[in-house]
């Protein structure tokens, strides 16, 4: 074989051998920037590590650390909506058992019938700590977010933060009705404003139904807890 050949054998070596060594160069690159992410860190020919936008998954984590970092402090409870961001509350219902004792001592401290309280309870949520109304109301007792900040409400969502709200606010409404249930009753459903506009229950249909359901569960619960002290009705 003639040198010319033997010098073009070898430039088809080496040129060969140039190219494999690039795709094993390309594979490498390849397996790294793989391994970043799979390891949570960006390439850096990222957008989002360019422009600084967090990703979808850093949000995620970022809001499972509050709520972790929230409940590790001493909030309330995984139960608690207020400290699952991820989660729409779903007025599910519960049971009413569970909250007698915290009915009956925010019942003693704002002089009202613990019965009363339980039937408005029962009307407002179904006991469901975590329901919440398309109005913003939230809780127990429904409380609207200005109403709860103004009664020092932190937490609607704390069954006994509302209870003690709602039975303040009720109180309230007794005091300046004359101690008059149904027309408390109404002004926690309609607004004192309206019942002062009206003397008394609004003739509202859903006023007037919502006083009558929450004295009649007031009475069955008072049949069937005797120990419940009267109010007035």
């Amino acid at each position: 074989m003639s040198a010319q050949a033997l010098g073009g054998v070898s430039a088809g070596i080496a040129a060969n051998e140039l190219a494999v060594a690039q795709r094993v160069a390309q594979l490498e690159a390849l397996i790294e920037s793989a391994g970043q992410v799979v390891t949570g860190a960006a390439p850096a020919s990222s957008g989002a590590s360019a422009s600084g936008a967090a990703s979808p998954s850093s949000g995620f984590a970022s809001a499972l650390q509050t709520a972790t970092t929230a409940d590790a402090a001493g909030a309330p409870g995984t139960s608690n909506v207020a400290y699952q961001p991820l989660t729409q509350a779903s007025p599910a219902g519960g049971e009413p058992g569970e909250y007698e004792s915290l009915i009956d001592q925010a019942a003693s401290r704002n002089g009202l019938d613990p019965a009363v309280l339980h039937g408005l309870i029962q009307q407002e949520s179904g006991f469901d700590p975590n329901a919440t109304s398309s109005a913003g109301a939230a809780g127990l007792t429904q409380l609207m977010p200005g109403t709860a900040s103004s009664l020092g409400v932190a937490n609607p969502l704390n069954p006994a933060e509302s209870i003690e709200g709602g039975a303040r606010y009720l109180g309230e409404m007794m005091s300046k009705f004359g101690g008059n249930t149904s027309d408390a009753l109404a002004a926690y459903n309609a607004g004192p404003g309206a019942v002062e506009q009206y003397g008394g229950v609004p003739p509202y249909a859903e006023t007037q139904s919502y006083v009558s359901k929450v004295l009649g569960d007031a009475e069955a619960y008072r049949q069937s807890h005797p120990q419940s002290t009267g109010g007035v009705l």
